[in-house]
Protein backbone atom coordinates (compact mmCIF):
# COMPACT_ATOMS: atom_id res chain seq x y z
CA UNK A 1 0.00 0.00 0.00
CA UNK A 2 1.30 3.31 -1.06
CA UNK A 3 0.49 6.64 0.08
CA UNK A 4 2.11 8.61 -3.14
CA UNK A 5 -1.30 7.63 -4.56
CA UNK A 6 -2.42 10.28 -2.83
CA UNK A 7 0.25 12.91 -2.40
CA UNK A 8 -1.85 15.00 -5.20
CA UNK A 9 -4.72 15.69 -2.33
CA UNK A 10 -3.90 16.33 1.07
CA UNK A 11 -6.95 15.63 3.01
CA UNK A 12 -7.26 12.30 1.20
CA UNK A 13 -3.52 11.86 1.44
CA UNK A 14 -4.45 12.19 5.40
CA UNK A 15 -7.36 10.35 5.44
CA UNK A 16 -5.82 7.81 4.29
CA UNK A 17 -2.59 7.97 6.54
CA UNK A 18 -4.95 7.70 9.23
CA UNK A 19 -6.67 4.48 8.07
CA UNK A 20 -3.27 2.90 6.75
CA UNK A 21 -2.33 3.51 10.64
CA UNK A 22 -4.99 2.28 12.19
CA UNK A 23 -4.97 -0.91 10.21
CA UNK A 24 -1.41 -1.17 10.57
CA UNK A 25 -1.95 -1.01 14.32
CA UNK A 26 -4.88 -3.82 14.23
CA UNK A 27 -3.00 -6.24 12.55
CA UNK A 28 0.09 -5.78 14.70
CA UNK A 29 -1.80 -6.22 17.98
CA UNK A 30 -4.75 -8.52 16.55
CA UNK A 31 -3.77 -11.35 19.30
CA UNK A 32 -3.04 -8.59 22.39
CA UNK A 33 -6.18 -8.51 25.45
CA UNK A 34 -8.67 -6.18 25.18
CA UNK A 35 -6.25 -4.06 27.95
CA UNK A 36 -3.48 -3.82 25.81
CA UNK A 37 -5.58 -2.95 22.88
CA UNK A 38 -6.92 0.31 24.29
CA UNK A 39 -9.54 1.52 22.10
CA UNK A 40 -7.96 -0.30 18.75
CA UNK A 41 -11.57 -1.22 16.88
CA UNK A 42 -12.63 -5.32 16.71
CA UNK A 43 -14.66 -4.88 13.71
CA UNK A 44 -14.25 -2.79 10.79
CA UNK A 45 -16.14 -1.77 8.09
CA UNK A 46 -14.01 -0.07 5.30
CA UNK A 47 -16.09 2.21 3.23
CA UNK A 48 -15.23 3.64 -0.06
CA UNK A 49 -14.96 3.97 -3.96
CA UNK A 50 -13.72 1.27 -6.54
CA UNK A 51 -10.15 0.96 -6.47
CA UNK A 52 -8.94 3.09 -3.28
CA UNK A 53 -7.14 0.12 -1.57
CA UNK A 54 -10.13 -1.44 0.26
CA UNK A 55 -9.09 -5.37 -0.48
CA UNK A 56 -5.41 -4.74 -0.28
CA UNK A 57 -5.20 -3.55 3.17
CA UNK A 58 -7.41 -6.26 4.29
CA UNK A 59 -5.60 -8.97 2.60
CA UNK A 60 -2.46 -7.61 4.12
CA UNK A 61 -4.03 -7.72 7.39
CA UNK A 62 -5.01 -11.26 6.71
CA UNK A 63 -1.51 -12.05 5.92
CA UNK A 64 -0.19 -10.50 8.99
CA UNK A 65 -2.37 -12.35 11.47
CA UNK A 66 -2.42 -15.64 9.28
CA UNK A 67 1.44 -15.08 10.21
CA UNK A 68 0.99 -14.69 14.04
CA UNK A 69 -0.74 -18.06 13.91
CA UNK A 70 -4.35 -16.89 14.13
CA UNK A 71 -6.92 -18.51 11.65
CA UNK A 72 -8.64 -16.44 9.00
CA UNK A 73 -11.14 -16.48 6.83
CA UNK A 74 -11.55 -14.58 3.53
CA UNK A 75 -14.04 -14.37 0.91
CA UNK A 76 -16.39 -12.01 -1.09
CA UNK A 77 -20.22 -11.50 0.23
CA UNK A 78 -21.12 -13.20 -3.25
CA UNK A 79 -18.48 -16.33 -2.43
CA UNK A 80 -19.78 -16.75 0.78
CA UNK A 81 -23.54 -16.47 0.40
CA UNK A 82 -22.99 -19.37 -2.71
CA UNK A 83 -21.51 -21.11 0.11
CA UNK A 84 -24.39 -21.12 2.40
CA UNK A 85 -26.42 -22.12 -0.37
CA UNK A 86 -24.62 -24.80 -1.54
CA UNK A 87 -24.89 -25.98 2.22
CA UNK A 88 -28.68 -25.66 2.44
CA UNK A 89 -30.03 -26.42 -1.28
CA UNK A 90 -26.95 -27.92 -2.73
CA UNK A 91 -26.81 -32.30 -2.63
CA UNK A 92 -24.84 -33.11 0.39
CA UNK A 93 -23.84 -36.24 -1.02
CA UNK A 94 -22.18 -34.28 -4.39
CA UNK A 95 -20.51 -31.79 -1.53
CA UNK A 96 -18.29 -34.07 0.42
CA UNK A 97 -17.98 -31.83 3.55
CA UNK A 98 -21.29 -31.60 5.35
CA UNK A 99 -20.59 -28.26 6.78
CA UNK A 100 -18.41 -26.00 5.09
CA UNK A 101 -19.74 -22.79 6.46
CA UNK A 102 -19.30 -23.53 10.05
CA UNK A 103 -15.58 -21.69 9.16
CA UNK A 104 -17.71 -17.68 8.64
CA UNK A 105 -18.56 -18.09 12.85
CA UNK A 106 -15.76 -19.65 14.21
CA UNK A 107 -12.95 -18.88 12.38
CA UNK A 108 -10.48 -15.89 14.58
CA UNK A 109 -11.04 -13.13 11.94
CA UNK A 110 -13.51 -13.08 9.20
CA UNK A 111 -12.94 -10.62 6.04
CA UNK A 112 -15.69 -10.20 3.81
CA UNK A 113 -14.95 -8.31 1.11
CA UNK A 114 -17.11 -6.64 -1.74
CA UNK A 115 -20.22 -6.31 0.66
CA UNK A 116 -23.25 -5.04 -1.45
CA UNK A 117 -22.47 -7.05 -4.41
CA UNK A 118 -24.87 -9.56 -3.79
CA UNK A 119 -28.11 -10.49 -4.95
CA UNK A 120 -30.10 -9.35 -2.00
CA UNK A 121 -33.01 -11.27 -0.69
CA UNK A 122 -34.61 -13.08 2.42
CA UNK A 123 -32.50 -16.24 2.32
CA UNK A 124 -29.00 -13.67 1.95
CA UNK A 125 -30.54 -11.23 4.60
CA UNK A 126 -30.53 -14.19 6.93
CA UNK A 127 -27.24 -15.32 6.10
CA UNK A 128 -25.56 -12.13 6.80
CA UNK A 129 -27.89 -11.30 9.69
CA UNK A 130 -26.32 -14.91 11.22
CA UNK A 131 -22.72 -14.47 10.01
CA UNK A 132 -22.46 -11.09 11.78
CA UNK A 133 -24.49 -11.49 15.02
CA UNK A 134 -23.45 -15.46 15.43
CA UNK A 135 -19.53 -13.50 15.41
CA UNK A 136 -21.12 -10.42 17.27
CA UNK A 137 -22.17 -12.66 20.19
CA UNK A 138 -18.69 -14.80 20.36
CA UNK A 139 -16.67 -11.63 20.35
CA UNK A 140 -15.02 -12.60 17.17
CA UNK A 141 -13.40 -9.76 14.84
CA UNK A 142 -14.30 -9.15 11.56
CA UNK A 143 -13.40 -6.78 8.83
CA UNK A 144 -16.00 -5.90 5.95
CA UNK A 145 -15.28 -3.69 2.99
CA UNK A 146 -17.84 -2.09 0.74
CA UNK A 147 -18.27 -0.21 -2.01
CA UNK A 148 -21.49 1.01 -0.57
CA UNK A 149 -22.11 4.57 1.57
CA UNK A 150 -23.94 4.28 4.58
CA UNK A 151 -27.54 5.36 3.16
CA UNK A 152 -26.67 2.37 0.61
CA UNK A 153 -26.43 0.69 3.24
CA UNK A 154 -29.34 0.89 4.87
CA UNK A 155 -31.64 0.74 1.96
CA UNK A 156 -29.92 -2.36 1.03
CA UNK A 157 -30.14 -4.25 4.21
CA UNK A 158 -32.70 -4.19 7.49
CA UNK A 159 -32.23 -2.48 10.63
CA UNK A 160 -30.61 -5.99 12.73
CA UNK A 161 -28.28 -5.82 10.11
CA UNK A 162 -27.31 -2.44 9.70
CA UNK A 163 -27.77 -1.71 13.47
CA UNK A 164 -25.14 -4.41 14.44
CA UNK A 165 -22.64 -2.67 11.93
CA UNK A 166 -23.03 0.23 12.98
CA UNK A 167 -22.74 0.25 17.08
CA UNK A 168 -19.83 -2.34 16.87
CA UNK A 169 -18.20 -1.81 13.83
CA UNK A 170 -15.44 0.78 13.82
CA UNK A 171 -15.88 2.83 10.17
CA UNK A 172 -12.75 3.44 7.95
CA UNK A 173 -13.74 6.09 4.83
CA UNK A 174 -11.56 5.32 2.04
CA UNK A 175 -10.90 8.17 -0.06
CA UNK A 176 -9.22 9.40 -3.11
CA UNK A 177 -9.48 8.69 -6.82
CA UNK A 178 -9.03 5.10 -8.05
CA UNK A 179 -5.42 3.94 -8.20
CA UNK A 180 -5.50 1.41 -10.35
CA UNK A 181 -6.43 4.21 -12.77
CA UNK A 182 -4.04 6.36 -11.58
CA UNK A 183 -1.14 3.03 -11.73
CA UNK A 184 -2.41 2.53 -15.40
CA UNK A 185 -2.10 6.19 -16.32
CA UNK A 186 1.70 6.52 -14.76
CA UNK A 187 2.38 3.05 -16.69
CA UNK A 188 1.17 4.65 -19.75
CA UNK A 189 3.27 7.88 -19.45
CA UNK A 190 6.37 6.46 -18.79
Amino acid sequence: FSLDYYKNDPAAYAKMRENLQIIRTYAETFGATEQERGKMPRNMLFLGYTGLGKTHLSTAVAKSVIEQGYDVFYNSAVGMLADFETQRFGNSAVLGDADNTSRYTTCDLLILDDLGTELVNQFTLSVLYTVINTRMNRDLPTIISTNLNHNEISALYDERITSRIYTTYTCLHFVGQDVRVLKKSRMQNG
